[in-house]
């Protein structure tokens, strides 16, 4: 336990700048530099694991806030870590697979005649000619006739102010 605990101090000083390590504290923190994964116990932010690249030794870091893989390996001076590229197409096609796959759930629940959970909108509608087609939902329609009934009460009003000046004109 104290051996895991200075093992992440020593690669946590080491991963963030310079540090005084005594050979005391290298010798005691050897075995539990021996571990497949080693955490960031002070805050639990980044996680390490040690990777095998043959002769020199390098670590995976995982931000646990942001999800950020860096890899980390040993310089001339300490340690430096290189964020490692995502592949963006993967998860672009991922995320179409699954927005594809949304609207099919969408369309099976609403062809069945049930309604779709609350807060989940149906899907714009589209025709052959790729013209999206979005209908009105219950409450746009709601505002549309509270909107027609107070343009048909103001002509009405127009219409009887306008024969009251006719008569008094006459």
């Amino acid at each position: 336990m104290i051996r895991n605990s200075i093992a992440n101090a020593i690669v946590a000083l080491c991963l963030t700048g310079p540090a005084i390590i005594t050979p005391a504290l290298i010798a005691a923190s050897i075995p539990a530099l021996a571990d497949e994964t080693v955490p960031d116990s002070a805050g639990g932010r980044f996680m390490f694991e040690k990777q095998a690249d043959g002769q020199e030794s390098s670590y995976l870091r995982l931000d646990t806030q942001t999800g950020e893989v860096s890899l980390c390996s040993r310089r001339a001076v300490g340690f430096a870590c290189v964020a490692s590229p995502e592949d963006r197409t993967v998860l672009e096609n991922e995320i179409a697979r699954l927005r594809t796959e949304n609207v099919a759930l969408k369309k099976d629940i609403l062809s069945r005649g049930l309604p779709l959970p609350p807060g989940v909108v149906a899907e714009p509608q589209t025709v052959p000619n790729g013209v999206t087609l979005q209908l009105p939902s219950d409450a746009d329609i709601d505002r549309m006739v509270a909107y027609a009934g107070r343009l048909w009460h103001r002509f009405v009003d127009a219409v009887e102010r306008a024969q009251k000046q006719v008569l008094n004109k006459s």
